[in-house]
């Protein structure tokens, strides 16, 4: 007890590390794939068949494989092809690929939840607007993307959420996550080794982030009850 007591603020410096750099892959990951995903969405209603078409292969590939083989091949493919990783080298580079990876791959998950929210939507409400001689552009952000938000919250929230976790999965590109971080103490990091308690650590912050997720998301969804 008194050896992991000596420890303790050695541990708890190096796993604040950790988690500010999942922090920001998690924020990244979500500037990127909120908007992106709605633009995917858009490609799939497409009228026009090819690009519809195209997305929806794109999206099935994406849904249909695990994340982790994704960033394997985005981060070690392109270096393999060309002969010189195009990610640079470093810490930078390996957070770069993590971001594509994380973002391409909740876009196609949130372009789903976008095109349910939008479908489920009255066709006659966009029929109304454009009687009364509103643009398609004005029906959908007048009309159907407030309703659109309220539909998409709870489903949008269990993706975030689970994003929080999905962020461990990039230490298989060496990203010095919270889990590379608590997982170093094992092997040897700072004087430490063979201690897993640090590992065990990880988890409260985890626990911690969620659950502060978990409340901002259950507000959001009680203020937009005005919808119902």
């Amino acid at each position: 007890m008194e050896l992991m007591l000596e420890q303790m603020p050695i541990v708890i410096r190096s796993l604040n590390v950790g988690f500010l750099q999942t922090l920001k892959l998690f924020a990244v990951t979500l500037l990127g794939a909120v908007p992106l995903g709605l633009v995917i969405a858009f490609g799939s209603m497409s009228r026009f068949r090819p690009l519809s078409y195209f997305t929806k292969v794109i999206v099935w590939i994406i849904r249909g494989t695990p994340l982790m083989i994704q960033l394997l091949i985005i981060y070690y493919f392109p270096g393999l092809v060309l002969g010189t990783p195009i990610w640079g080298g470093g810490e930078a580079g390996r957070f770069l690929a993590a971001s594509c990876s994380f973002i391409f791959n909740y876009a196609c998950y949130f372009s789903e939840i976008y095109r349910g929210g939008i479908q489920s939507v009255p066709v006659g409400q966009e029929e109304a607007g454009l009687v009364l001689g509103m643009t398609r552009s004005q029906i959908f952000f007048k009309v159907t993307l407030l309703q659109m938000i309220k539909r998409i919250v709870p489903p949008m929230s269990n993706e975030i959420i689970t994003l929080v976790k999905d962020t461990s999965l990039a230490r298989i590109i060496a990203l010095q996550e919270i889990i590379w971080a608590g997982q170093a103490f094992m092997k040897g990091s700072q004087g430490i080794s063979g201690a897993i308690w640090p590992l065990f650590f990880t988890a409260v912050y985890y626990l911690i982030f969620s659950g502060i997720l978990t409340v901002l998301l259950g507000r959001l969804e009680k203020k937009l009850d005005y919808f119902r």
